[in-house]
Formats: structure tokens, sequence, C-alpha cells
């Protein structure tokens, strides 16, 4: 695999981290800035808004400019955000220097995908993708907890600087071993007109639906674990950065299981994984006063979150057919709806006085909601498979529909 893979992927996990590390410095944020615990979670929802609102600008709009200078280009407008960050002098700038961050990291997964794939050897394709995801996966494992670490030892603002260090070596990184080359041409190139087309179908729309409200379940809860390990389990927050990495030991468990098993029955996975986790929430909900049991729950919650992962990524891409960089685009949309509501929906609930094992239940209830939509997009998949064989094979000359997944 190509050095280049690689260094796409520690950008990745810079981009990853910074996209998570908020859940591990809450509170000495809402301390120094003087807000509450809510508004400060409300920074994920920040990033996810312009991870959602990016994906799919940034993925048409740069359709016809060179990869490399647009990876360089979003990279250091997203290093120069972690700056912004961390000189922010009010809760406002901060906001704003995350929704500037995410824009630029929704645009970077949009063509690095893209530039892993090409430099890929053949037949090594999906390894590529999988070094991507694998910086996203070891963010969560790394990355996260030394966030908490840092804000612990030197002040949150700490961290933004160490991942502004990050994107500067990701910068150099693709400077140095990224090759000079410019869009897709010919049969390769893509038409977003053609693209667009998916937005006519159910499938993908139930498809979005479903990835936002697993989405919105474990990151209403996961956006809030620090102060619930805190404040309702009774451990010493020094022990948030360890609960943390457990929770991304699991999620890299997860998804390794998950995309083992889910090219057999895709929405198998997705009914199984789903249902653990509203099983999981609703337990910690019961059992989050236990410190041992919050603490098992969190290791569980991300192991099935992450298990319906790769599930739900393939099926976005089987839903919108021959659309692949819109494909990638909406399913980085909708995961970021979830990392949207999810905190709000958890800050309206501390809002209200019902505390963090109140998250908890809400985080349940999404999931349980999230099963329902599992069950709709499995029955119209299967009447949409079934009209299809009853009107037969397609006429000679025309384009074929790939074959949909085991239902």
């Amino acid at each position: 695999m190509p050095l280049a893979v690689y260094v796409l992927g520690l950008s990745v996990f810079a981009l990853g981290t910074s996209e998570f590390m908020i859940a591990g410095l809450l509170q000495p944020m809402a301390r120094d800035l003087d807000v509450s615990i809510p508004q400060a979670g409300l920074l994920v929802s920040a990033f996810a808004i312009g991870m959602v609102v990016g994906a799919p600008v940034l993925a048409g709009a740069t359709l016809r400019l060179p990869r490399r200078t647009t990876l360089v280009a979003l990279l250091t407008v997203f290093g120069l955000g972690q700056v912004a960050g961390a000189l922010a002098p009010t809760y406002e700038v901060l906001f704003v220097s995350r929704v500037i961050s995410a824009l630029a990291c929704a645009g970077f997964w949009a063509v690095g995908a893209a530039v892993a794939v090409s430099l890929a050897p053949e037949g090594a394709k999906a390894r590529a993708m999988s070094v991507m995801i694998g910086g996203l996966s070891v963010a969560n494992v790394l990355g996260v907890p030394a966030g908490a670490f840092l804000g612990q030892q030197a002040g949150w603002r700490s961290a933004f600087w160490a991942v502004a260090a990050l994107s500067a070596i990701g910068v150099a990184g693709v400077l140095t071993l990224v090759p000079r080359s410019g869009p897709p041409t010919g049969a390769d190139r893509p038409v977003l007109r053609r693209e667009l087309r998916i937005y006519r179908q159910g499938q993908v729309w139930l498809t979005v639906v479903l990835i936002a409200l697993n989405a919105a379940a474990t990151f209403c809860l996961f956006s809030y674990l620090s102060p619930l390990l805190t404040d309702t389990a009774g451990l010493d927050e020094s022990w948030v950065p360890t609960v943390l990495a457990l929770f991304g030991v699991g999620a890299l468990l997860g998804t390794a299981i998950g995309g083992r098993v889910a090219d057999g029955r895709l929405f198998g996975t997705m009914y199984t994984g789903i249902a653990a986790t509203t099983a999981a929430l609703a337990l910690l909900a019961l059992t989050a006063h236990i410190p041992a049991a919050a603490v098992a729950l969190a290791v569980a919650l991300g192991v099935t979150a992450f298990f319906t992962a790769p599930a739900l990524n393939a099926r976005m891409f089987e839903a919108a057919g021959a659309a692949p960089t819109l494909a990638g685009a909406t399913n980085t949309s909708a995961f970021n709806i979830g990392n949207t509501i999810g905190p709000w929906v958890g800050g309206l609930v501390i809002g209200a006085g019902l505390g963090y094992k109140g998250v908890a239940w809400a985080a349940a209830l999404l999931s349980a909601a999230a099963v329902g939509t599992t069950f709709a997009a499995s029955r119209q998949y299967r009447r949409t498979a079934a009209s299809r064989k009853a009107a037969g094979p397609p006429p000679e000359g025309a384009p074929a529909r790939a074959a949909g997944p085991a239902a």
C-alpha cells in the first residue's frame, strides 16, 4: 500500500480526534468558558452541522479541482480552525471555529476517499478505504482519551494545539507523498446531475433516517458520558480518559466483527446491532449509579453501536446504486445529522432536570426508533425486490441493477 494512503489515514486520525474529543473535555471547557454542560455539548453538534452541510456541497464543488491541491487547502483550513479554537476567547468564537473546521473536514473526507482508492493497487481498493476508516477508529481508541488526558493535565486548549500539530504533519505528508493529479476524466468522470437522482429513491431516504437515528442514539449518550461517569456513577474525573479509551476499543472491535458478518446478512446485522444498542442504553439508564456497570455498559455501547457501521455504510452505497460520490457524501451527512440531534436531545433532557440517567433513556428511545426504521427499510426492500423479480430481466442493452443484500 502506498505511503500516501497512510498519510491520508493519519490526517483522518486528526479529523476524527477533533470531532469527538469534546466528549472528554466538557467539564473543563464549561468551567473555563462559563457555560453549562449542555451548552458545551452543543460544540459536538456544531462540528456535526458543518459536516452535514459540507459533505454534499464540497463533494460536488471539488469534482473539477486538482485533488492534491484540494486536500492541502482543506487540511490547512482545518488546522487553522484548531488554532482558532485553542485561542478562542469566548464560547461563540469557539462554536464558529468548530463549524469552519467541520466544513473542511467534510471536504477532506470526500476528496481523500477518492484519492486513497485511486492510489491503491488493483485488488486493494477496499484495503485503502479501511486505512482511512481505520484512522477514525484509532481516533476513538487513542485520540479522544489522549485529548481528555491533555485537557486534564495542561488545559483543554492544549488538545486543540495537539490536533493543529497533527494537521500540519498531515499537510507536509500530502505535499510530499500524494502525487499531483487532476479530477477524473472520460468515463470515470462523475456527473453530478446523474448522481442527484438518488434523492428520488425512498430507500435512500430511509437509510438516511436509519443512519441518523443510530448515530443520534450513540452520541446522545457519548457526548455526556464524562459527566455521567463522574456525577452519576461517582468515578473520579481521572477515570474518564480510561473509559473513553475502552469505549474506543469496543468501537474498533465492533467495527471489525460487523465488517465480517455484514456481507452475508445486511439487514440481520443491522437488526442485531441496533437492538443490542437499545438494550445496552436501557440497562445503563437503570444501573448508571453503579460504577462497574456504567463502565461495562459504556464499553458494550462502543461494540454494539459500531457493529452496525459497516452494514449501514454498505446499505447506503447499495441503495444509491451508481452514484458513489453522493452516496459517500450522503452517508457522512446522515451520520452527522445524528451527531447534531443526539447532543441536542441530551442537552434538553439535562436542562429539563432529568439528569444523566434521563439522557440514557432518551438515547434508548432513539435507538428503538432506529429498530423500527430498519423494519420499514427491510419491508420496502423486499417489496422492491419482489417487483423487480415479477417484472423479469431488463431488456437487452439496458443497464442491470446491482443485486441487493440478503435480508
